[in-house]
């Protein structure tokens, strides 16, 4: 089977943290500022982080060699009792 590739346009908006976070810039700042209060442009300053089960979400489907995604075993080894 092939090797997954990672979604260039997820490659480009989203960024994983050291702690397995994934931080995105908030939309709607590229032009027409003037037409916006201030307060929706300071609080789309700067970056933010994606809540948890949506970074999971990114991190599987579109980044799947990113150093945030955590492998899980599925398969666990059977328990044996004598």
């Amino acid at each position: 089977m092939p090797k997954m590739k990672t979604k260039s346009a997820a490659k480009k908006r989203f960024m994983v943290t050291g702690s397995g976070k994934v931080k995105f810039k908030p939309a709607k700042m590229r032009h027409m500022q003037m037409n916006k209060p201030k307060s929706m442009k300071r609080k789309a300053r700067g970056t933010s982080i994606l809540a948890e089960m949506d970074g999971r979400i990114i991190l599987e489907n579109f980044m799947p060699y990113s150093r945030g995604l955590k492998k899980t075993n599925h398969n666990p080894a059977p328990i044996v009792l004598d």
